[in-house]
């Protein structure tokens, strides 16, 4: 049978056709005045939507758009949110316009394998990918010029589906993207653009589509097409999907072409930001460019690449760092080793973190081929330089180049249009379509203006909101289990609107224990019944579907909610977890529980959220909590406490759980005065937003991306790409490994025949032997501190030593210091490559301590 196609569009009448517009730049996922246009429209079409306004135009019917067109106050405010995105649009005053300050045009190519945008594009699975959306958002907000790469999944988010005992099944729907505000890019002649992928023995096609996001954009790459075979056609079907195989594959598809892709489109990035490991081979199609634009060999090319690329890493264990076979490597890799002039084991050994290392981890090529690598919170940077201290042998576990700077949250995309109105209000002093930016730590020193029955209201709204979608989705979820229409009536009675209600949504994976609560459930029914402080739940989230204990946890947790009478209706898991359960979720409870297993959790953000819209904190020290607790404001589940097993952390910090609801999280909620408002809550919800909204957003974040990384890749790459200096950089290089054995230094400091009193001067003096290295091309420190406890020094200071002379074939290094704490200090001397061209000289790392 053939089938043919064609499209019809609706067809808007003119004075609210900017309709159409809108519904194609996902700019309307984060303003609710746009986002209420398409609610006036058809309330019910559009929650059937999944908030796809483009699939939502094209089944409004015709009669429906004409009246609208003729009603005034629909005009008007169809015509003040055209009014706004316009002014959005062609501001140049930006936070990036006014603090510019890079060399040259920067331009940041972002690569992510998912993206949470908006719930319409469903092409996202975790935080990754939330973090991922949130971060180009604030790059539109701010002006930043950075753009998305990324592939463009026929099936994106699993749809989770409960069976009758609480186990999670997948659903997998196709994207319809014909009604998803996404475009193919095109070349000036209307022809599709297109590019070639080598994968190992084929070639492989993709197009590209382009997502607009406010005024940057996101570009995805797609291998549905049909020239290509029908596996083919199936590397970009699922995100996260197939075997070992098709991973490896997509992330070639990902990095390999997303290169490509932006060179056909004429887009030229000054700095490519890699978001985790998975689109790290982009490094080689980069160097293979630079090579044969430049005609440079692979070292040269290298440091060109090396210079201007930024890695991001999320995971704080080893085994979730993407690893593959090197076989499966070889396979669709050796080509381009050899198009880069390396011999195998030259490309092999980039991705092994030790010699003897039996995988190839993108993670270790990120490390390895980038200048600027960060964690996402000060504990994860601190976990990360100890993971990957292999990297850097003989390196202080503190100065490994791992850095951090800690998540954030697109402030906008999550917090409830109730409270976004009234911060506006008395903080902001700002209509509800102007542009505000969260990081300003001044407006919300302006917190207590705000009355407490109006913060206590719409806190009140947005609860009663949260408990009617947990109470309609039940409804539904039993009904399609095939429940007798008694038992559905009764899921129209679970939760309470005035009972104090802690919630719990996130990926189920193990280490985020989404059963601790559960250990000890006859404590947890004296919480949940107490007479006079009643507490009920609220649990969201979906498991990987290759992870049987995460669905064993969900069906633990459905099957005592539903099945034990002691906790039937007060405690409510909530089936297929998504944006939208998430934004009620974190709108709505009271507390928002986060209980890890430390330091596991590299940062998260749901806790951001949901403290934004005023919830508070109930949570381990671990990720960004780590850097907020223990507070005055929040409570915090243990401390960085060592325990002997995982039973007894489990056994402990259950039993603090139970301690911290009973007697310091119920008391607090039910200090209620005769009016119905808790004032010591009001108070630490109010506490809880001042410290934690201005810094936990990504506008903050991507503020400190530019200005510690961004901005320095930009002008290092330029330093690079000019003629000959990259040549230059990779001989000097060469030179260093070639002579670095004959280095050496000698402790020569004369000695202390009287006591060091404070405020006195120290001279301290070594002898340096270089070889055919010269004083220009090394630094020489004193490595200041106390000894520690592997006999190595907790370092204070490392003071640059100059060199005043030479005796015979050795330098003569000095410097004088004044100690800045009494006690005994302990000093070490050591010698480190030095060169003003490149970001930092511990990649690869060279460096030889006093023997």
């Amino acid at each position: 049978m053939k089938i043919h196609s064609f499209n019809v569009q609706p067809n808007l009448p003119e004075s609210i056709k900017f309709l159409e517009e809108l519904a194609n730049d996902m700019w309307f996922t984060w303003n609710w005045q746009a986002i209420l246009l398409f609610v006036q429209v058809d309330p019910k079409l559009w929650t059937a939507s999944k908030r796809n306004p483009k699939w939502f135009l094209g089944c409004v019917p015709q009669k429906r758009f004409e009246e609208l067109s003729k009603d005034p106050e629909f005009v008007a405010n169809v015509n003040r949110v055209k009014e706004a995105y316009y002014q959005y649009k062609k501001n140049p005053q930006t936070w990036y316009q006014q603090n510019r300050r890079e060399n040259g045009n920067l331009l940041t190519a972002y690569f992510s394998m998912e993206y949470g945008i908006g719930e319409g594009l469903p092409i996202y699975s975790g935080g990754l990918g939330m973090l991922a959306g949130d971060h180009i958002k604030s790059a539109s907000d701010m002006g930043m010029p950075i753009i998305g790469v990324g592939l463009f999944y026929k099936q994106g988010y699993v749809r989770q589906v409960l069976n009758r005992e609480g186990w999670q099944n997948e659903e997998y729907p196709d994207n319809d993207w014909a009604h998803m505000p996404v475009e193919r890019v095109q070349d000036k002649n209307g022809k599709d653009i297109t590019v070639d992928i080598e994968l190992g023995q084929e070639h492989v096609k993709a197009c590209i589509w382009r997502v607009p996001v406010g005024r940057t954009s996101l570009y995805l790459l797609d291998t549905n097409l049909q020239e290509n075979t029908p596996a083919q056609r199936l590397i970009t079907e699922k995100l996260y999907g197939g075997d070992r195989e098709n991973r490896i594959r997509q992330e070639v598809v990902l990095g390999i072409g997303g290169v490509k892709a932006l060179a056909a489109m004429g887009i030229k990035p000054t700095v490519y930001h890699i978001n985790e490991g998975h689109s790290a081979f982009l490094l080689f199609q980069r160097i293979i460019e630079i090579m044969q634009e430049k005609h440079l060999s692979f070292a040269q090319a290298r440091e060109i690449v090396w210079a201007s690329s930024v890695f991001t890493t999320h995971t704080p264990v080893i085994a979730g760092n993407e690893h593959f076979d090197p076989m499966l490597v070889r396979k669709y890799m050796e080509s381009y080793a050899r198009k880069m002039g390396i011999t195998w084991e030259e490309f092999l050994n980039l991705g092994k973190e030790l010699p003897s290392s039996s995988t190839y981890c993108m993670t270790v090529v990120a490390l390895r081929l980038t200048a600027f690598a960060n964690g996402v919170a000060k504990l994860h940077g601190k976990v990360s330089r100890e993971m990957w201290q292999n990297l850097w042998p003989t390196l202080p576990v503190g100065e490994v180049p791992i850095t951090s700077i800690t998540n954030g949250i697109h402030s906008a995309s999550w917090i409830s249009h109730e409270l976004n109105e009234l911060y506006r209000k008395y903080l902001f002093n700002n209509d509800q379509m102007g542009e505000i930016d969260a990081s300003d730590t001044k407006a919300w020193d302006k917190l207590d203006d705000i009355p407490n029955a109006e913060l206590w209201r719409v806190h009140t709204i947005r609860k009663e909101k949260l408990i009617d979608m947990a109470r309609g989705r039940l409804r539904r979820q039993l009904t399609r289990q095939g429940l007798d229409v008694m038992t559905v009536n009764k899921a129209g009675k679970v939760l309470k609107k005035d009972v104090l209600t802690i919630g719990f949504a996130r990926r189920f994976a193990t280490y985020k224990r989404a059963t601790l609560l559960f250990k000890n459930l006859d404590r947890l029914d004296k919480i949940v019944n107490n007479p006079q402080r009643p507490v009920q739940f609220i649990f969201a989230g979906k498991a990987h579907p290759a992870d049987t204990q995460g669905k064993e946890f969900i069906k633990t947790i459905v099957n005592i909610a539903q099945n034990d009478p002691r906790f039937k209706n007060k405690i409510v898991f909530v089936e297929d977890y998504n944006m939208n359960t998430a934004r009620y979720m974190v709108q709505g409870v009271d507390v928002w529980l986060n209980n890890p297993r430390r330091p596991m959790e590299a940062s998260g953000t749901s806790g951001m959220k949901a403290a934004l819209n005023g919830a508070l904190t109930l949570s381990i020290l671990d990720g960004w909590w780590d850097e907020v607790g223990p507070c005055e404001f929040g409570w915090s589940i243990g401390g960085a406490e060592k325990y002997a097993s995982e039973a007894e952390q489990d056994a402990v910090e259950s039993d603090a759980l139970y301690n911290l609801i009973e007697q310091d999280i119920a008391p607090a909620y039910y200090a209620k005065g005769e009016d119905g408002i808790s004032l010591p809550w009001l108070s630490l919800m109010k506490d809880s937003v001042k410290h934690i909204a201005p810094f936990f957003n990504t506008n903050r974040m991507v503020k400190e991306y530019y200005e510690r990384f961004y901005v320095p890749a930009n002008n290092a790459g330029a330093v690079l790409a000019q003629d000959g200096k990259a040549a230059q950089v990779a001989d000097w290089r060469k030179k260093i490994a070639d002579n670095w054995y004959r280095v050496n230094v000698v402790d020569i400091t004369p000695k202390l025949e009287t006591p060091i009193l404070m405020g006195d001067k120290v001279a301290f003096k070594a002898r340096v032997f270089l070889g055919n290295l010269t004083p220009e091309d090394i630094q020489v420190e004193l490595y200041l501190g106390q000894r520690g406890s592997l006999g190595d020094i907790v370092k204070e200071d490392a003071v640059d030593m100059t060199c005043t002379g030479k005796e015979g074939d050795a330098y003569i290094y000095e410097v004088q210091v004044s100690p800045v704490n009494s006690g005994r200090q302990d000093y070490a001397l050591r010698v480190l490559p030095a060169n003003k061209d490149i970001p930092n000289v511990l990649t690869p790392l060279f460096i030889r301590w006093e023997d």
